[in-house]
C-alpha cells in the first residue's frame, strides 16, 4: 500500500514538473509609447500661464513642457500637433505644429514654442498654426463655450524629415505626419473660460 502511494505521488510531482518545464514563458510586452507633461496630467486642466495673451486671455502664452518615452524601433523623427477640436470653427483650431524633431529627442522644454525659440531640438521646425504664424498659441476659447480639449499628439515617423514647403498649413503637415507615422502618443489638456 505504501509503495503504491509513493508511486502515485511521484507521478503527480513528475507530471507537475513536466507541465511547468514545458509551459512557454510569457511574452514580454514592449513598453508603451507615451507623451506626458510636468505641467498637467492627462485629461486635467492646463494651468492659466500657458494660455494665450490676447483676445481677452491673460496668460503668458508659454508652451508647456512635454516629455516622451519608449518610441518604437525604426523611429527616425517626430512631429507634434496640438489641436482643439471644440473650437467653434467647424474644423477646430491648431495651436502648435512642430516637425522634423530628431529621433534622439525625448522632450520639449517649457517655452520651446516661442517665436525664434532657441530651445527646440536642432533641426526641428515650427509650422503655421491657426493664429496665422509659427509657434505656440495658447488656449483661449470663447467665454462660456464650455470645456475645450487640447490634444497634443506626437507622431513617431519612419522618415528623417517631412518634406513640406515653408509656410505649409497645419493640415498639410498633419497629412504628411500621419502618412509616415509608425506610432503616435496623445496627451489631452482641458481649458475653459467663464462667461
Amino acid at each position: 500500500m505504501r509503495s503504491s502511494w509513493k508511486i502515485g505521488m511521484l507521478a503527480v510531482v513528475t507530471g507537475a514538473g513536466v507541465a511547468t518545464y514545458f509551459t512557454p514563458p510569457k511574452a514580454v510586452e514592449a513598453a508603451s509609447f507615451t507623451l506626458t507633461s510636468a505641467a498637467f496630467k492627462n485629461n486635467a486642466a492646463i494651468p492659466a500661464k500657458y494660455s494665450f495673451n490676447a483676445m481677452g486671455c491673460t496668460g503668458e502664452n508659454l508652451s508647456p513642457p512635454l516629455e516622451w518615452k519608449n518610441p518604437p524601433a525604426g523611429t527616425k523623427s517626430f512631429a507634434l500637433m496640438a489641436h482643439d477640436p471644440d473650437a467653434p470653427t467647424g474644423s477646430g483650431w491648431w495651436h502648435w505644429v512642430v516637425y522634423n524633431i530628431p529621433a534622439d529627442a525625448t522632450s520639449l522644454p517649457e517655452g520651446a514654442g516661442g517665436a525664434g525659440s532657441t530651445t527646440l531640438p536642432k533641426g526641428a521646425t515650427q509650422g503655421n498654426t491657426d493664429f496665422g504664424k509659427p509657434g505656440w498659441g495658447g488656449p483661449c476659447p470663447p467665454p462660456g463655450s464650455g470645456k475645450h480639449h487640447y490634444n497634443f499628439t506626437l507622431f513617431a515617423l519612419k522618415v528623417d524629415k517631412i518634406e513640406v514647403p515653408p509656410g505649409a498649413s497645419a493640415a498639410m503637415v498633419g497629412f504628411n505626419a500621419k502618412a509616415n507615422a509608425i506610432a503616435s502618443a496623445k496627451l489631452t489638456g482641458l481649458f475653459s473660460r467663464a462667461k
